[in-house]
């Protein structure tokens, strides 16, 4: 765990979240044994419900299926402690179990984008080096294929039936002849060093980096949200919530071991679709929803909403980029939610290391620092911690900071802060806000200007569906503010328009300089995160035309 410095204590600059629960770490050895002790107690009750499907699972049928996949793992593919086994596919039943069963081995899971590309995937297998492959039926051949091209011989196996070579339901069966469940009894390990997951970063400045996340960093976030549905519930027999956030996101995935953990039951989607989310929300009555800005802006301006009955929607939480002010009035008015909770993390912090806890919590802000962690905020030139209300890099330290990187050793400095590379502030009362990338902070002249504050005054215009902001080179200014934007739907809109509507209620420095350009759809990250970087490459390639 890391601890404040005796100089780092006198400083009054730096923000201490305040002490964990004491028995944050529920009595395990490991986070196996914990899960198998809250798998066991939560018995027949309902964990997981497909939203296309209305198939069903219990937290039994996790316990069952998951020692049966440990033994199978252990006994037959040789799988054991700190050997990495990867997940390559969409949210499903089998994926859930498969990390139970690694957890209770010891083992690492990698969780990667079944939609990686073959370079990608070429990647981030050379890099995490898993012994074991479990596949789904879209991405089989490619992962095959990657492995022939590098080299890297990995078993293989198929979630799918029918396909060709050994599949889960095989494993389960093999191991079900053999296996005496009381008998099996998850590996103890060093919490604080023995990493649980390898999570690849969102890779919005070039290839993925493999993020090492420790069951002390899965364990810690158990803590708060068990602390978070307390808040939440009041007279609810059962949590339910509605998920659409991919799980080999750390977002997503650790999101969804601490519902199951907690005893929330999650209807999930494979992939979004606005209907069939829609009409999850509708039918099974979730009291919160877990989402992130492009969601969120799809329910604050979306016709299709109004076709639904969302009323059981008490609390959203909204994470993985900044949610404007503008956005969440327009939801709060829209579905008349309690309140709109906003966090933030990255993978690096393994969940949300900041977030609003407190009922009354203010719009635009991210929250406060969480229990057993630490901030501060650092001039980007000297380095030097600063006060209130002044802009800088995020820095944070705590149980919740990841390992480090594969192969990489600078990730953390020697005084245990991650620097985010993100600038933000916090007010008198230490609630924080964030104002934008430092990588992608706009150079106008002298002025640095936020993409994130013009996108929010661009969705408030009721003919934009979607928006983002770039800065594009130029030799005399340094970078031209230029927007892309989404016509909603059945709209006529110019981009003299939208410009217009912008310029007139920002500085001039803020002002779209570079134009507007109308686009079909913003690239983005599973995530939700803009790919600004594709942005750039459209403008580079247009303006050679």
């Amino acid at each position: 765990m890391s601890l404040l410095s005796r100089e780092e204590l006198n400083d009054p600059n730096i923000i201490d979240g305040g002490p964990l629960a004491g028995d944050y770490k529920r009595g395990s050895n490991s986070l196996g044994e914990l899960i198998l002790r809250e798998l066991t107690r939560q018995g027949d009750k309902v964990a997981f419900v497909h939203g296309v499907t209305s198939l069903r699972m219990t937290f039994g049928g996790i316990l069952d299926q998951s020692l049966a996949l440990a033994c199978y793992l252990r006994e037959e593919l040789g799988v054991r402690s700190n050997d990495v086994v990867a997940l390559v596919s969409e949210n499903r039943f089998e994926y859930p179990v498969t990390i139970c069963a690694l957890m209770y081995l010891g083992a690492r899971a990698a969780l990667f984008n079944p939609l990686y590309t073959a370079r990608e995937l070429e990647h981030c297998i050379g890099l995490a080096k898993p012994k074991v492959i479990f596949v789904a039926a879209q991405t089989s051949m490619a992962v095959q294929r990657a492995c022939v091209k590098i080299r890297r011989p990995a078993k293989i196996v198929h979630y799918d039936n029918g396909a060709r070579g050994l599949t889960y339901q095989q494993c389960l069966e093999d191991s079900g002849r053999k296996l005496k469940l009381g008998s099996f009894v998850p590996e103890a390990t060093n919490l604080e060093q023995h990493v649980a997951l390898i999570v690849m970063s969102s890779g919005t400045t070039g290839l993925p980096k493999g993020v090492q996340i420790t069951q002390l960093n899965v364990i810690t976030t158990l803590t708060y949200t068990k602390e978070l549905l307390t808040v939440l519930s009041k007279n609810a027999a059962q949590m339910v919530a509605v998920d659409v956030m991919p799980w080999f996101h750390v977002a997503g995935g650790v999101s969804m071991l601490n519902w199951m953990l907690n005893g929330m039951q999650l209807v999930f989607i494979p992939r979004f679709n606005p209907r069939v989310y829609l009409s999850c929300i509708h039918q099974y009555r979730p009291n919160m929803l877990n989402t992130v800005p492009p969601i969120a802006v799809f329910l604050a301006k979306s016709p299709l909403v109004d076709e639904y009955d969302l009323s059981s929607v008490k609390t959203i939480i909204c994470g993985a980029a900044p949610l404007s002010r503008e956005v969440e009035d327009l939801i709060r008015s829209r579905l008349n939610v309690s309140s709109i909770r906003q966090a933030y993390g990255m993978s690096e912090t393994t969940l949300a290391i900041l977030v609003q806890m407190d009922e009354d919590n203010l719009p635009g802000s991210v929250g406060k620092v969480r229990a057993g962690q630490y901030a501060k905020v650092v001039d980007t030139e000297t380095g030097k911690t600063l006060g209130p209300d002044q802009n800088g890099e995020l820095c944070f330290k705590g149980t919740l900071i990841m390992k480090g990187y594969i192969g990489k050793e600078d990730a953390i400095d020697k005084q245990g802060w991650l620097r985010t590379g993100d600038v933000g502030y916090y007010d008198k009362n230490r609630n924080f806000y964030i104002v934008d990338r430092l990588k992608e902070l706009i150079k106008y002249k002298a002025f640095q200007v936020p993409p994130a504050e013009l996108e929010a005054l661009l969705l408030s215009h009721p003919k934009v569906k979607d928006a983002a902001v770039i800065g594009v080179p130029n030799e005399k200014v340094g970078e031209l503010a230029t927007a892309f934007i989404v016509p909603a739907e059945d709209v006529h809109v110019t981009p003299e328009e939208i410009a217009k509507f912008l310029n007139d209620q920002v500085s001039v420095h803020k002002r779209l300089h570079g134009g507007v350009r109308l686009i079909h759809e913003i690239p983005k990250t599973a995530s939700g995160k803009i790919l600004r970087r594709n942005l750039r490459e459209l403008a580079k390639n247009k303006a050679k035309l």
